[in-house]
């Protein structure tokens, strides 16, 4: 547990930091009165809207935070109460998607003050964001299906706590922290979050039961890193020297077990090398009361090292990650299972969530889809296999995305009928709509 003294200064840490509220709601008032003709014109469709109300709208990864401060989408807010409005007025938008991070209890620097209740931290979340809820509010009042599935940032929102929010959302859940939403006339889009795939931010119920004593341990590896990461950026991404054990001689590719545990060393490597923040690395910084954890962790309890026996695992958090995989992705209601190794190098890479997208959906015989909507990479994606059938990853709405420069306030549309129409668009500087489905296209090999 942290010390008093440790948590005295991270609180006067925390209360030093500048808000944003005054900017971003200055920011607002100008951004509407521009964008939809609020200071007393009517508000503009997002587009010319067809006959037909067959348009399926989806934006992935708003990550909506409980304070401006360290929220990472307080500079874009505005763009996305302005787009929900339009939307409203949109008269061919059948469904508005919600894939996932809509909200974000990870995007948290390790000095937030530790809680115990999350469903009062989404509500504290949900009340911060109130301008964005309200327009939802009223997008369902116009008849408009508003639909959300979970993704990896907001696993622990639970249904009641939105629905209490957001009367009359519709909720595609499966596995806990999970779900799938079907839309489009026949229900032939399939959409997720995405994060069901990735070794590190799918929900783990499995590697740390034994350490906690329970199964109630839903949070991921990710989670921690994000924790970690998001303290060194709003400590201004200072450099300081990590010495951390190192593995110098990797084990052999035939070595399944062994190879895996490798990789997972390699990812906490790199993300070592590049994220440096104030604290050190056997400081208890991780002071955890939610989600089946009660006890405090510092980053090396779950830093992969060779250990006396001659293995590679983490010596607390995560031990033995790569062998619970299996049982993992069973709980998780993955369709057609994958190896750890096969999805620890895939979490990086654009054409693995493609791939997840033809093996669960467009090529698995018990399904009858025809696109399939990711969010989760940041990073928008168009895909035509032929035949009418479509990946297309929504990308995100945070102020700066640092995998793709000026690659958000992006979101998909699917126009159902006899074939599709699919499209990426993003809502650019001045409010406009462009469709830059071409510049994300990716060809097939």
């Amino acid at each position: 547990m942290k010390k008093k003294s440790e948590k005295v200064a991270y609180s006067k840490q925390l209360s030093k930091r500048p808000s944003s509220k005054l900017m971003g709601g200055l920011l607002l008032t100008g951004v509407i009165a521009s964008f939809t003709g609020c200071n007393g014109g009517q508000i503009e469709p997002l587009w010319e809207a067809g006959s037909s109300r067959n348009k399926t709208v989806v934006i992935s990864d708003l990550h909506l935070g409980i304070d401006d401060r360290y929220m990472e989408a307080t500079k874009n807010r505005p763009y996305l109460v302005t787009f929900l409005q339009r939307l409203r007025e949109t008269d061919d938008v059948k469904e508005l998607v919600i894939a996932g991070d809509f909200l974000d209890d990870w995007y948290l620097p390790v000095f937030y003050p530790s809680y115990t209740d999350v469903a009062k931290f989404y509500e504290d979340c949900i009340e911060n964001n109130k301008v964005v809820f309200n327009e939802l509010k009223k997008i369902i009042a116009k008849g408009i299906v508003v639909a959300y599935v979970p993704g990896n940032h907001d696993l622990l929102l639970e249904s009641n706590v939105l629905e209490q929010a957001l009367p009359g959302i519709v909720q595609g859940r499966d596995a806990r922290g999970l779900g799938v939403y079907y839309g489009g006339a026949s229900q032939e889009i399939a959409i997720e979050h995405g994060h069901r795939y990735d070794a590190f931010s799918a929900p783990d119920t499995v590697t740390n039961a034994e350490l906690t004593g329970n199964d109630d341990t839903i949070l991921p590896a990710g989670y921690f890193y994000a924790r970690y990461a998001a303290t060194w950026v709003i400590e201004k991404s200072p450099t300081n020297t990590k010495v951390m054990p190192e593995i110098t001689t990797p084990p052999e590719t035939s070595d399944v077990d062994q190879y895996g545990a490798f990789l997972y060393y390699n990812v906490l490597k790199k993300l070592t090398e590049h994220i440096t923040p104030n604290e050190t690395i056997d400081q208890k910084i991780f002071d955890m009361h939610i989600a089946g954890f009660n006890d405090s962790y510092s980053f090396r309890d779950f830093y992969p090292a060779m250990q006396q026996n001659g293995t590679i695992t983490a010596p607390v958090l995560f031990p033995n990650i790569q062998r619970t995989w299996v049982e993992r992705q069973e709980i998780n209601q993955v369709k057609v299972a994958n190896t750890f190794i096969e999805a620890a190098l895939g979490t990086t890479s654009r054409d693995y969530f493609a791939s997840q997208a033809q093996r669960q959906y467009l090529n698995h015989p018990d399904e009858n889809v025809d696109v399939v909507v990711f969010g989760h990479t940041h990073v928008p994606v168009y895909q035509d296999f032929g035949n009418g059938k479509y990946y297309v990853n929504a990308g995100t709405w945070v102020d700066n995305n640092n995998l793709i420069k000026d690659a958000t306030r992006t979101f998909a549309v699917v126009e159902s009928g006899e074939g599709h129409v699919v499209a990426l668009k993003k809502i650019m500087d001045d409010g406009s709509v462009s469709d830059i489905t071409a510049t994300y296209t990716v060809a097939n090999e």
